[in-house]
């Protein structure tokens, strides 16, 4: 393949794509280089079909070179680990609006390489790994219905940026990241300061507009250097089976999918899969799974005539209607704070976990060392669906649910220099039919509650769907499983009375007008808004105090000059603190001391030692010092560690002393009395002044 070259200026500097110089054996590559992040993606399909394959493997492997950016990796063995959380929600990022565009039927193993070979640190290569993925299988022979294009839209100071830089991405109040064709908007995913419906939607098709060059550009590289694709058909349905299929079991299939509730109604049709399986004798038994899709097809095309025709939901249900939701708070006793969220037949246990700086997640990428002082964790068990699995890992399903969750619940989140744990939630999801990880952003803003996390409002979220049969379109709220996967959209929509937080759409169909997605994001908020008055109704605020199981923090300002003095040579001072006490101990270098105890005199201990090693001397008041040196004219007393001060002779005793070691030697303790601070920062003890005086108890 002869090396082309295609670039285009996109915001201001040269996005260019490049083919035939590099990975030239891979079915596709790409190079797209903007600013001095570069990203190589190479696709590749395989020319035979497993046997016996039923499904279409793609698979999506983004990662980041440590020597993109001059590093070398953390890890015991400074090698690339395996894929990062990071890496594993960009490689959804990809597959998520690729995956639908490949031929229906194409079932070859295909997959897609995107490797960051080169970071400059300044602009995420995420997007530009999306475009990249696309324009090597554009280039290739692996047929595809594309190219698509991405970029992350951003507003700072109230103007829509597309690919904001790193910089300007941390002055912005809205993220996303919007995938789409020539024609429409395929997936959408981000977060936001609580902004409008009306904001959100303007900065959706801002970034659509904004992705129209990236798309002229594929276009433009495929034709100077695109191979021809490989001759592909969809298999043919056999017509006759269909039929027969068919009129056997529409009426019991019509019966089977009105059965509202979700065990009952999939044993009706598995049921009705076996007796069509029988009817047809031992000649189709081999023909099971052609027999299974023919009975999918008609199950999806008989719920969706009847939603749009007959205006009733699987459930029973109208379009607007959330599933019946309640709420409990405090269902685990030695939890910092937990709730049960049941919606339908969905349902999430979710638990608080407290920490101090000891427990942040440390994370070493490309972009450099960064550290969570916020995790949600999202489980999906088999059992929540009645199914068995071997799975002891989660997966990118679950880590891209419990991503979206956390991105949604940090919104509500106080600042950590005014809360300073480390907060872990984890969702359970102990049944799930439609809409878990919004079931666990309800628990988790239920949990943080329960546990006097001050959090700033109360978070929901809800998932939409889309059915559009020709010019009858219906949006649904509060999906149930089957309405997402027969459906032509998923839409989660999360944020709190206020505004939008995050949300995540992946759209089906060709194209959404502006029109119907409006639509959706205004019946999502009257969604949420209903929502967030069910969980009300168990808990309206944070709780005033913490759980007496969860550490608490006592936090002493010092001066930043003061901290070496704290730690002492080799750490030895603070860890003297913390084995006296039993306090964990965190101070930064601007002389912030979080104080972590589960028990309240321990916390004072380390305090009051804190204090001792900080404290500056003041007129007026008494100290128990030691006396460290004598000299003729006086002796020279430690008051606090690292400072004394000298008593003169004349200030040892109310009668004429003589001689100093006739009132003092060194070694003794006695009680002084600070009288003066001179201008150069030497202090004048008296003992005499002290005479007669205690010190106050502590």
């Amino acid at each position: 393949m002869a090396y082309q070259k295609v670039q285009i200026d996109f915001n201001g500097q040269p996005l260019i794509l490049e083919t035939g110089k590099m990975a030239r054996q891979a079915d596709g590559a790409v190079v797209i280089t903007y600013g001095g992040t570069k990203v190589l993606c190479t696709a590749v399909s395989a020319k035979k079909m497993r046997e016996g394959q039923d499904f279409f493997p793609l698979t999506v492997n983004y990662q980041e070179k440590f020597y993109a950016a001059g590093k070398i990796p953390g890890s015991f063995f400074r090698r690339e680990r395996g894929t990062t959380e990071r890496e594993t929600l960009i490689c959804r990022l990809i597959d998520r609006p690729m995956r639908p565009l490949f031929p229906k039927g194409y079932l070859f193993e295909t997959q897609i390489m995107p490797t960051v070979i080169s970071a400059d640190l300044v602009n995420d290569p995420d997007t530009l790994a999306m475009v990249a993925a696309s324009a090597a299988v554009v280039v290739s022979d692996i047929p595809f219905d594309g190219p698509i294009a991405a970029v992350r839209v951003g507003r700072v100071d109230g103007r829509l940026i597309a690919n904001p830089t790193n910089a300007q991405r941390a002055e912005s109040d809205l993220e996303i990241v919007v995938s789409g064709s020539r024609d429409a908007v395929i997936m959408v995913e981000g977060e936001a300061d609580l902004v409008s419906e009306e904001d959100m939607l303007e900065a959706i098709f801002f970034g659509h507009q904004a992705l129209q060059p990236l798309i002229d550009l594929q276009e433009e590289l495929q034709k100077a250097a695109g191979k021809e694709k490989r001759p592909f058909e969809s298999p043919e349905t056999d017509l006759e089976l269909e039929t027969r299929v068919r009129e056997m079991a529409e009426g019991p299939m019509n019966q089977a999918i009105r059965i509202r509730t979700k065990q009952e109604r999939y044993a009706a049709i598995d049921q009705v899969k076996q007796d069509v399986l029988e009817a047809l004798g031992e000649e189709y038994a081999e023909r099971a799974e052609e027999v299974s899709a023919i009975l999918g097809s008609l199950s999806k095309e008989l719920v969706r005539r009847m939603i749009v025709q007959e205006k009733v939901r699987i459930d029973g249900r109208d379009f607007t209607t959330v599933r019946p939701i309640s709420c409990e708070v405090g269902v685990l006793p030695r939890a910092h704070g937990s709730a049960l969220f049941t919606r339908g037949e969905t349902q999430a246990l979710v638990a608080l976990a407290l920490g101090t700086a000891m427990d942040e997640q440390r994370l070493d990428n490309v972009q450099g060392m960064e550290y969570k002082q916020f995790m949600l964790h999202y489980n999906f068990p088999p059992f929540c669906v009645g199914e068995t699995s071997m799975r002891l890992f989660p997966g990118r399903r679950e880590i891209g649910h419990g991503f979206l969750a956390e991105r949604s619940v940090a919104s509500i989140l106080p600042k950590h220099e005014d809360f300073s744990y480390t907060i872990r939630l984890v969702s359970d999801i102990l049944e799930s039919n439609g809409s878990s990880s919004m079931a666990s952003v309800c628990g988790a803003s239920l949990a943080l509650m329960d546990g006097g996390v001050p959090v700033k409002n109360a978070i929901a979220g809800i998932a939409m769907g889309l059915i559009k049969e020709g010019d009858d379109v219906v949006v649904l709220s509060d999906i149930l499983g089957d309405e997402d996967h027969l459906g032509d959209m998923d839409f989660k929509v999360t944020g709190t009375a206020e505004g939008v937080a995050a949300l995540q759409m992946d759209i089906k169909i060709s194209g959404v007008d502006r029109d119907i997605m409006k639509r959706a994001l205004q019946q999502a908020r009257e969604g949420r808004i209903h929502i967030l008055g069910e969980m009300a109704k168990a808990i309206d605020r944070p709780r005033p105090e913490l759980s007496p199981y969860a550490p608490r923090i006592t936090t002493v300002q010092v001066k930043s000059e003061q901290v070496r003095t704290i730690i002492g040579p080799g750490g030895k001072t603070i860890r003297g603190i913390i084995d006296a006490t039993g306090c964990q101990i965190d101070i930064d270098d601007s002389g912030r001391v979080n104080i972590f105890a589960t028990d309240e005199e321990a916390a004072k201990a380390a305090v009051r030692m804190v204090k001792e090693l900080t404290a500056e001397p003041e007129v007026g008041q008494l100290y128990k010092g030691t006396v460290k040196r004598i000299m003729e004219f006086g002796a020279f007393v430690e008051i606090l560690p690292g400072t004394d001060g000298l008593v003169h002779i004349s200030e040892l005793a109310k009668e004429r002393v003589r001689s100093v070691t006739d009132v003092v030697k060194e070694g003794d303790e006695i009680l002084v009395k600070c009288i003066g601070i001179d201008k150069q920062g030497k202090i004048k003890l008296s003992r005499k002044e002290a005479l007669g005086e205690k010190l106050p108890e502590a």
